[in-house]
């Protein structure tokens, strides 16, 4: 869970972004201005980055303000799951990235594995929709993000790997690599491994 303040100023931001998509009123305007500075101001108090680019980051949101949706594949074979690593930290993570408007969440699955992974899958099952403020702790998220994470079975061979990915492989749980935990934690390979040896068991959300 993200300390409180980080939560609260994700709320402000969420009600200044709304707030400006509808106000008319130029007084009403600075109000919801003056309060998304105010979350830039307090994100920048947990994190490396100042409330400049916090605000920056803030006035590139517009409309009503929703969660974003963050979706990853696991694709196994001989027991042993598919990983990718990432150019930024060189860490390892389940491939997968932003879902883009009119994708299907499954065809966002699909091309984000075959552009990181180098393998075009089916989806098979969808394992957890999960809510990553409930699962990772500390740092400063500017934003909310559903995660949705799939089973995915290989269906053939894909073309060379995107910019941002330097390697692909499979991996044994018990040998993971170094992760990039910003954007997948042992807990949630342990849980898609549970569910590629138990297809019957739910799908796990929150």
């Amino acid at each position: 869970m993200q300390p409180k303040h980080i939560q609260w100023a994700k709320r402000i931001q969420a009600l200044a972004q709304t707030g400006l998509e509808f106000a008319e009123n130029p007084y009403d305007r600075e109000r919801y201005e003056a309060l998304r500075e105010l979350a830039a101001e307090m994100m920048a108090e947990s994190s490396s980055l100042s409330a400049g680019e916090f605000l920056d980051l803030f006035k590139r949101e517009s409309g009503y303000a929703t969660p974003k949706v963050d979706v990853r594949g696991a694709v196994f074979k001989d027991g042993k799951i598919l990983l990718s690593r990432e150019l930024e930290d060189g860490c390892w993570s389940l491939p997968g990235g932003w879902a883009d408007v009119n994708d299907a969440p499954s065809q966002a699955v699909i091309r984000e594995v075959r552009e990181e992974a180098g393998y075009e899958v089916r989806c098979t099952k969808l394992a957890a929709v999960l809510d990553r403020d409930l699962h990772y702790h500390g740092g400063a998220y500017p934003f909310h993000i559903y995660k949705l994470l799939f089973l995915c079975e290989i269906v053939g061979e894909a073309d060379e790997l995107c910019h941002d990915i330097t390697d692909s492989r499979f991996f044994d749980l018990n040998d993971l690599p170094p992760l990039s935990v910003r954007r997948t934690l042992p807990k949630h390979i342990e849980l898609l491994f549970d569910h590629y040896q138990n297809p019957a068991l739910p799908t796990v959300f929150d």
